[in-house]
C-alpha cells in the first residue's frame, strides 16, 4: 500500500493498545490512527502519544468521537462486550468501514440489529474471529476440503483455559461476571463455534449444553483467606492463585517458556523465577532482559491503570492492595462457568462437541477429526503447534504442520495480524465484497452460544430453528 488506510480506535485496551496499536506502529504504510476514544485518561495519553493523535482528536467517549463526521477510513471497535452496539451502528451510519471485537454484542437482539445496519449502509465490517486466519487453522479447514479425511462425522474441540487466563480474566477480571459482559460460552467460546461451524460447513441443527461453576466458590476458600491476598492469607505458599504469584512472580510467563521447548527461554525462566537478582545485574546491557525483570505485558498489564511507569515489585504490590486483580479468586463477584460442555448435531450429519474448562496445565486449544478416510489431531498451543494427520488405509501418519513459541506481542497464532493485513486489503478492494469474518457468517456462531447457555440454563435440547425465527423476528 502507497499510502496508509486511517483509522479511530474506540477503546485502548490489551486488543485496541497492544494489538491493532502496536501493528499500525510496525507498519505505518498500511494503517495510521488518528483519533482515540478511551475513558481511562493515562491509556488516552500514552496512545495518543505513541501514534502522534492530536489533543483535538482525543476522546473520553465513543459518543463523543462519533458525533463528528467521519475522520478516516475505518473504526477498530475494542470496547467492553455490552459496549458494542452503539458505536457500531453509528459508525456504520457515519460511513465507517469497522473491525468489531468479538462478541458482536452481548445479546441476539444487538448481533441482528448491526447485521441489518451492515446490509443498510452496504459498508463492511469484520468480526475478530482471528483464528479462521491462523495457518493453523487454515491448514486444518484446507486439508477437509482436500478430501484426505473422507467425510467428516465428528469432530471434538477442546478449549483448554490455563488456571491462570482462567483465574485473570474469568474471575478477577472483565469477563467474570456475564451481567457486565457475556455468557461465558459466548465471551470465550464463540472463536470455537465459529471454527466449528467453518469447517463443518453447514448449519446446526440441534444443540445441548451442561456446565457450572464448581470452584470458584466461596465454600472452597481457605480457612482464615482474607479479601485480598497481600493482606496476609495463610495458605500464601501453596494457593496456586495467589495474586503475587502471578503478577510479580510471573508464574505464567514462567510456564509458558519452560514449555516452549526452546533452551533459550527455559533457561531464561530459571533465571526468572531462582535467579531474578542476577537476571536483574545481565539487564542492565539487554534490554529484553530488563523486560522480562519487570513484566509489564498480560497479565501485569491489566493492572495499571493511573501510573503506566513504574513496573518495580514494590508498585506491583501496592497496586495489588486495592486491585480487583489481588482479589482472592474465592472471594470475587463471579458467576460465569469454571467448565462447560456443547453438544451440537449439524444438518448435514456431522456431530461436534466442544469442551471448555478453566484448568488446564497450559493455555491452548486441542482437536480430533475423524473421517470415514482419515484422523486428524491438532494441538494450538501457546507453547508451540502440531497437526497430525492418520491415513486409515495406509495406517501411516504424518506431522503436516508444526510452529514453535515466539514471544511476540501479537498473538493468537499469528492470527491477529493475518486478520488486520486481511481488513486492510477488503478496504483496498473497490468491490463491496465482505471479508470472511463478516457479520452474516459470525452471527451462526453467536446463535450456538446463546442456544447453548439456553440449553444449559433451562436443561433442554434446543432446535437452532428457534433462534433462526428470533432473528428473523427482530
Amino acid at each position: 500500500m502507497e499510502n496508509p488506510r486511517t483509522a479511530v480506535l474506540l477503546g485502548a485496551g490489551n486488543r485496541g493498545m497492544v494489538v491493532y496499536g502496536n501493528y499500525a506502529l510496525k507498519h505505518p504504510s498500511k494503517l495510521k490512527f488518528v483519533a482515540i476514544a478511551e475513558p481511562i485518561e493515562s491509556r488516552r495519553r500514552k496512545f495518543a502519544a505513541l501514534h502522534h493523535i492530536s489533543p483535538s482528536n482525543c476522546f473520553e467517549t465513543g459518543e463523543q468521537l462519533l458525533t463528528n463526521d467521519r475522520m478516516a477510513d475505518a473504526a477498530f471497535i475494542c470496547t467492553t462486550d455490552r459496549l458494542h452496539v452503539a458505536p457500531t451502528l453509528r459508525a456504520l451510519e457515519l460511513g465507517y468501514d469497522v473491525l468489531l471485537e468479538k462478541p458482536i454484542a452481548h445479546d441476539l437482539k444487538g448481533c441482528v440489529d448491526i447485521l441489518k445496519k451492515v446490509e443498510q449502509t452496504k459498508k463492511r465490517l469484520m468480526v475478530a474471529h482471528v483464528l479462521r486466519y491462523t495457518n493453523f487453522f487454515k491448514t486444518i479447514h484446507e486439508v477437509i476440503l482436500s478430501g484426505k479425511l473422507g467425510k467428516v462425522i465428528n469432530i471434538t474441540q477442546r478449549e483448554n483455559v490455563a488456571w491462570y487466563h482462567m483465574a485473570h480474566s474469568f474471575v478477577r477480571g472483565n469477563w467474570r461476571n456475564k451481567e457486565q459482559s457475556s455468557p461465558i460460552i459466548l465471551a470465550k467460546c464463540c472463536h470455537d463455534l465459529d471454527l466449528l461451524y467453518w469447517m463443518i460447513g453447514s448449519l446446526p441443527r440441534k444443540i445441548s449444553s451442561f456446565g457450572e461453576l464448581s470452584h470458584f466458590t466461596k465454600e472452597n476458600a481457605p480457612i482464615g483467606a482474607p479479601n485480598y491476598c497481600v493482606e496476609g492469607c495463610p495458605r500464601e505458599k501453596d494457593c496456586i492463585y495467589n495474586a503475587q504469584r502471578i503478577y510479580v512472580d510471573i508464574e505464567p510467563i514462567i510456564q509458558i517458556m519452560r514449555k516452549s521447548g526452546k533452551r533459550g527461554y527455559q533457561f531464561l525462566a530459571f533465571l526468572r523465577k531462582k535467579h531474578p537478582k542476577m537476571l536483574e545485574i545481565l539487564s542492565f546491557g539487554i534490554k529484553s532482559l530488563k523486560e522480562l525483570r519487570y513484566w509489564r505485558h498480560w497479565p501485569v498489564d491489566h493492572l495499571y491503570v493511573n501510573d503506566p511507569e513504574d513496573y518495580s515489585d514494590e508498585a506491583k504490590l501496592r497496586i495489588l492492595q486495592k486491585s480487583p486483580y489481588g482479589r482472592c479468586v474465592y472471594y470475587c463477584d463471579n458467576n460465569v462457568p469454571d467448565h462447560q460442555t456443547v453438544d451440537i448435531l449439524f444438518e448435514n450429519g456431522v456431530t461436534a462437541n466442544l469442551i471448555f474448562h478453566g484448568f488446564s496445565e497450559r493455555e491452548g486449544r486441542t482437536l480430533r477429526i475423524d473421517g470415514t478416510r482419515g484422523t486428524l489431531i491438532g494441538n494450538f498451543f501457546t507453547s508451540g503447534e502440531k497437526i497430525k494427520l492418520y491415513d486409515h488405509l495406509t495406517g501411516d501418519k504424518k506431522i503436516i504442520y508444526k510452529a514453535s513459541l515466539t514471544m511476540e506481542e501479537s498473538s493468537h497464532g499469528g492470527g491477529d495480524y493475518a486478520l488486520i493485513d486481511e481488513f486492510l486489503r477488503t478496504l483496498q478492494n473497490n468491490d463491496s465484497k465482505q471479508p470472511l469474518t463478516n457479520a452474516r457468517e459470525s452471527l451462526e456462531s453467536h446463535l450456538m452460544a446463546f442456544a447453548a447457555e439456553q440449553s444449559r440454563l433451562n436443561h433442554k435440547i434446543v432446535d437452532m430453528s428457534e433462534y433462526r425465527n428470533k432473528a428473523d423476528h427482530y
